[in-house]
């Protein structure tokens, strides 16, 4: 397995006041075609209570994973939908979205999970948006027999002699992602996936790879291209592996929206303050 980049994932804010992790790439230089990896691990309710209440988005994808807790999502196309463990929703923004993201009351085990935003391609943004989510077909996963399991979230995944196709196949750039827990003691191979981009990062425990170096919960593993996979956990580990085709487009960001000019993001806030992205 060949590395290439090691980010650690930094505490911040969004929304009312929820703590997260998060690694930005709205640089374009580590992450491309994937703009931010947030994650939400909290057992305590003033971490998280406030929620991301109603806002606006245009220019990229947001792809939410929830390992613990859950969400009510509910946006201006119409969509409410509770997204609990195990589920994953994905929202290709598109010219304009409106949505809010609240945890749910009946929770009380706390909540751990993820928001991810994956860039659009410059020709799509402006396209209609589309929602989808798995809580009526849940994740495709399977356990080898050394125990370790691969959920599939996006795109295809050959695991032992399994090929495991999620619900989501529609991702910009070709994304893929899927939530890999080893036990103690145990390791998963992988051949090199099909993207340019590949990512590993650790939300559970720690790993260790074939050349000793060992990698604990918050850091986010870049490979070269066309390397394998190899990991192995001393403790047991949840890792996400996230893949895609990087873009190599001009990035113009700011807060929800991300476009490919100034003049593109001017005229998503004109669009905006003048109400065209809807009421939830």
């Amino acid at each position: 397995m060949k590395i290439s980049k090691v980010l650690t994932a930094y505490a911040t804010q969004d929304g009312d006041g929820v703590n997260i992790r998060r690694i930005p790439g709205f640089d374009g230089k580590y992450l491309d075609p994937f703009l931010m990896i947030d994650e939400l691990k909290s057992d305590d309710k003033s971490d998280y209570m406030g929620g991301f209440p109603a806002h606006p988005h245009r220019g990229i994808e947001t792809f939410t994973y929830i390992l613990k807790g859950g969400f009510v999502h509910q946006d201006q196309m119409g969509n409410k939908e509770a997204i609990r463990a195990g589920d994953v929703q994905w929202m290709s923004t598109g010219k304009g979205v409106m949505h809010s993201e609240m945890p749910l009351a009946d929770e009380i085990d706390g909540l751990h999970g993820f928001q991810i935003w994956i860039n659009m391609p410059s020709d799509e943004k402006m396209r209609e948006p589309r929602y989808q989510d798995t809580t009526k077909n849940p994740v495709p996963s399977f356990t080898n027999d050394q125990g370790v399991t691969l959920k599939a979230l996006a795109g295809n995944w050959q695991f032992a002699d399994q090929l495991l196709k999620a619900g989501l196949q529609s991702l910009a750039a070709s994304a893929a992602l899927a939530d890999v827990h080893i036990p103690t003691e145990k390791s998963i191979q992988l051949a090199p996936l099909a993207q340019q981009k590949v990512m590993i990062y650790v939300h559970s425990g720690s790993i260790s790879t074939s050349d000793g170096q060992s990698f604990t919960t918050g850091k986010l593993i870049t490979l070269e291209p066309n390397s394998d996979i190899s990991l192995k956990s001393k403790e047991g580990a949840g890792v996400l592996i996230l893949a895609g085709q990087p873009l190599n487009q001009p990035i113009a960001h700011m807060g929800p929206f991300v476009m490919t000019t100034q003049d593109e993001i001017k005229q998503a806030v004109s669009d905006f303050q003048n109400g065209e992205f809807g009421k939830i």
